[in-house]
Formats: structure tokens, sequence, C-alpha cells
């Protein structure tokens, strides 16, 4: 499953649902415990207050001296029962009984039971105790206190007074509601805020069941170590990457751990943050070809998502193919050329005119063969000179001049190869062609040699691009020798400002109008592995000046 896909539930119900439910459930079981808790805890306290009550008025009964008085008469209950009643009313008791110590009842709620034997526990209220205890009286289940009745230190009777389960769970009943009117809202306002925290979830999970999160993340997982294409992924602020994988990490040199945007190479941190399609940047070590996507979801931008492929094989392979195609395109050119000078010759035969059928035969031969023999003879490596050579053919096809100055001279291009020598000078030459071609007359001027201290004279009365040539040399000379590889390429055109030609080496900036050249860029990188300096001139004419340390010569 692709991130940014619409996600089709198939029945499956989401982390944020099974979430929702979970929490659900289990809030209504605290919720639900806690009420039956609240119910238990207000029994409990309603039977503690009952009993405290209950305790109260059986002793405040005992203790009256209208209660030991009527005790002694011939008849309790006429005296009795009504004190009693009155007082049972007041107090909100079920029953108050007033009895002699054999349990005869002298007083009851029910007027037919007095006289009858009091159902209950009396031993320890005989004893002098005063108790509570639950009993299944003649009136139900109650909780009932007994204490003595006394008379000068002995004990004359009994009174028990008592509240029934009934009474009490009335009383319990009318604070159910309250009890669970708070369950309910707590139930609501758990359930809200768990709707709140699950429908957060379902916007991070994109509404993704646990096991689609798990088969994703193993995917992401083996994708991100198995492709061979550099991926770096950026969130909405685009400062710090959200995911590397390993093959982005080593083409662009990042370090370990956090990769903010000011680690990536400067061309990459300057490119936009729209769409990006092939775009080439080269680092020190490497050509990497660029492309950039933003991730949206529901419409909504969540990222950027760059992709590196390294290039720098393929570059160097379509480097030498273009030098391939430039002799091929020179020898056509040459052939094209040595058939309209035989047609001339010919013609010029059949004319009679054979001296100077001759001579025009000979003089563009001449020509060639001196330029021919002078790069043979003062350029050693065959590859360079077959590029010069070329080179003159390509810049007379486009109407530009290229000359080799007298002074070429070089036995090796070391410490360059013969590919980086063609990368270096061929890209410098095609550049200076381009050049040239904006303006009419156009030529350019190619020199190759060895460099070596007594060549920079003197530094203080040369313009001032060569007094910073002419610094760097002797830097470049200290350390490695006072030998080194010098190319200088001049041309007609305008030449580059300081701050173009800084543009130029980090990526591959180009002055064309399709801005894709790599040339300059490839050229940047190749001086700086070599230790080399490179340098641009617009007085008195255009040129860019290469100088490479030999690093044998000491």
């Amino acid at each position: 499953m692709l991130r940014g896909e619409k996600h089709e539930g198939g029945g499956r119900l989401s982390l944020a649902g099974q979430a929702f439910v979970l929490q659900l459930v289990v809030l209504g079981l605290v919720i639900g415990i806690g009420a039956v808790l609240a119910v238990l805890d207000a029994r409990h306290d309603s039977d503690v207050t009952t009993s405290r009550e209950v305790t109260d008025v059986a002793v405040t009964v005992a203790q009256a001296p209208s209660t030991i008085a009527a005790l002694h008469t011939s008849d309790p209950t006429a005296l009795l029962q009504p004190v009693t009643e009155r007082t049972r009313i007041q107090t909100g008791m079920d029953f108050i009984v007033v009895m002699a110590p054999d349990r005869t009842r002298y007083t009851h709620t029910t007027p037919e039971l007095i006289g009858q034997p009091f159902s209950g526990t009396i031993d320890r209220a005989l004893a002098g105790q005063t108790f509570t205890e639950t009993y299944t009286g003649t009136l139900g289940p109650s909780i009932r206190a007994v204490t003595p009745i006394y008379d000068n230190g002995r004990i004359i009777g009994l009174v028990s007074a008592g509240v029934t389960r009934a009474r009490i769970g009335d009383q319990v009943g009318t604070q159910l509601p309250l009890i669970l009117g708070v369950a309910a809202a707590g139930l609501a306002v758990a359930a809200a805020g768990s709707f709140l925290l699950a429908r957060r979830i379902r916007r991070q999970t994109h509404g993704l069941a646990p096991d689609e999160l798990r088969t994703m993340y193993e995917q992401h997982d083996a994708v991100l170590h198995s492709i061979h294409e550099g991926l770096v992924v950026f969130g909405p602020t685009g400062e710090r990457a959200e995911v590397v994988n390993d093959e982005a990490r080593r083409l662009l040199d990042l370090p370990a751990g956090t990769v903010e945007r000011g680690d990536l190479p400067i061309s990459m941190q300057r490119m936009s943050w729209g769409v990006v399609r092939d775009e080439m940047h080269v680092t020190t070590d490497r050509i990497l070809l660029v492309n950039q996507d933003v991730v949206t979801w529901e419409r909504r931008p969540i990222g950027t998502v760059i992709t590196i492929r390294d290039h720098t094989e393929l570059r160097t392979v379509m480097g030498e193919l273009d030098s391939v195609r430039g002799f091929a395109e020179s020898l056509r050119a040459q052939a094209h050329e040595s058939a309209n000078r035989l047609h001339t010759v010919i013609t010029m035969v059949e004319l009679g005119r054979y001296r100077e059928a001759v001579e025009f035969a000979t003089a563009e031969l001449q020509l060639s063969q001196a330029l021919i023999d002078r790069l043979l003879t003062s350029v050693g490596d065959p590859a360079l000179a077959a590029l010069l050579l070329g080179k003159v053919n390509q810049a007379a096809e486009r109407g530009i001049e290229l000359t080799i100055t007298e002074d070429t001279a070089l036995d090796s291009t070391a410490p360059l190869s013969a590919h980086e020598t063609v990368t270096l000078v061929g890209n410098l030459i095609d550049n200076a062609i381009d050049a040239a071609t904006e303006g009419a007359e156009g030529w350019v001027e190619v020199t190759v040699r060895q460099q070596d201290s007594e060549m920079i004279a003197d530094p203080a009365a040369a313009p001032d691009p060569a007094v910073e040539l002419a610094a760097a040399f002797d830097a470049v000379r200290s350390a490695n020798g006072d030998s080194a590889l010098y190319v200088r390429v001049a041309d007609s055109g305008p030449g580059m400002s300081a701050q173009t030609f800084a543009r130029a080496a980090e990526r591959g900036y180009s002055t064309k109008a399709d801005h894709h050249g790599l040339g300059l860029a490839l050229v940047h990188r190749l001086v700086d592995r070599h230790g080399g300096v490179i340098g641009t001139e617009r007085d008195p004419e255009s040129a860019v000046t290469v100088t490479i340390p030999r690093k044998d010569a000491r």
C-alpha cells in the first residue's frame, strides 16, 4: 500500500476504531464498578448512621424518668405505648419496644404483639451492655439496638429501637438517581474524550488497521534497505529529514543520525520545493541525477520525496561518446571538404590549368599537415592531440577559428589520465566555442603546456585575475613542487563574472537557455580532486585557466 492512496477498510476496524471501542468498554466497566461501589458505600454509610440513631433513641428512652416510673406501675403499657409511638414517629424509627427482663413486650408498633415475647437477642443487654444487631423480626430484617433500663443499679427492663432494611433501602434509593447521573455524565465525558482521541489517531494513521500498519512498516523497512537509489523524505516544514536510506547517506556523504536540510550539498539545498525532474547535481566525488516529488494527502501537501541516482560512470561514458561523436563529425566534415577540393582540382585539370590545380591541392594539405605534425611532435598524449585536431574542425564547421598556440607543448598529461584530460580540455573548449558563437568573427585560442615557476615572473605586473592565479599557483607550487599542468582556453565571448563562475562550480549550471550544462561543474570537480586551481579572466579577453600540480615533479 502506498502512502497517499485512499484506504478502503474492507470491513476491518481501523486502529482508531479499535482504540475507541476498547476505551469505551474499559471506561464503561470502570464507571459501572464505581457506581456499584458508590451504592455499596452509600448503604454502608446509611447502616452506620442508622446504628448510631437507633442506639441514641433506645438509650434516650431507657434513661427517661417516665419510663422507669411506668415500669413500677401495674399497667406499664398504658403509660408507655403513647409515649413510645410519639417518639417513634418523631425519630423515624420503625419500632420502639419496651420489655420486661423476661422478654414480655410492654409496647410495640403493632398493638396485637404487646404482651408477647420479644424476638431478638437480649443476653448482652441483660449483662448491662448496649449493642446493635441486624435481625429478622416480626417487621422483617432490621437494624436494632437493645439497651438495659436501670433503677438504683438494678435492671428492671429493656428498650429496643430499630429501623427495617426496607426503610434503609428507600433512603439509599433516593441517592441512586444522583449516583447514576454522575456515572452517566462521567461516561459521556469519557466517551467524548475517547472519540476525539480516536479521531486524532485516525488522522495520524490514515484510517489503517493494525495489521495494515504492521505490513506497511515491514514493507517500508524492506524497500528502504533494498532499493539502489538514494531516498530522502522531508516533512511539511522541509527542514528535517524524516526518512534517509543507506544509499542516500552514501551518495551524499551524510552524517549518521538526524539529517537537516543544511547537511545536503549546497546545490540541493537551493532546489525549489516543487516537482523536479532529472536535475543534474555535481558533488566532489559524484554526478547525481535528482528527482523531487511533492506528497499530498487529501489535496494537502505533507512532505517532499527526493530520489538520487549515481550517474558518475554514465556521464564519463557519455563524455567519451561525445568525444568520439565529435571526431566522427570532424571526419565527415573533412571528407565533405576533401570531396569538394577533389572536384575543384579535377575541373581545373580538365580546363588545362595544371599548375593552379597543383597549388590548390597542396596548399590546404600543407596547412593541415603542418598542424598535425606540430601537435604530434609537441603533445606527447595521442588522445589529447586527436581531441585538439577534432575541435579545430568542429569549430570551423560553426564558423569559429580555433587556434592552438605555438607554446603548446607537453610530454605527458600527468597527473591526469587520458579520460580526465579529454574531460578537462574538451569541456573548456566546448564552452569557449559556445561563447564565441554569440558574436561575429568568433575565435578560440587553446594553450596546453607544462607550467614552471619561472613562467610567472612578475605577478604584480599582471592583470588582477592573473595576480590571483599567480598567488594560487605559488601555493600549489610550494605544496607540490615547481611543475604543473597548465591549460588556458580564451575566446571572443563576453566571459563570465566571478559570481556566475562560482555558481558553475556548484552543480550543472549553464548560461545557456536550457540551463542543463555540466561542463564547468565537471571541470571544477576534476580540478578539486587533483588539488589544482581554476580561475577566469575577462580582461583583456575572456579566458579560463587551470593549473594542476604534477606531484611527481620535485
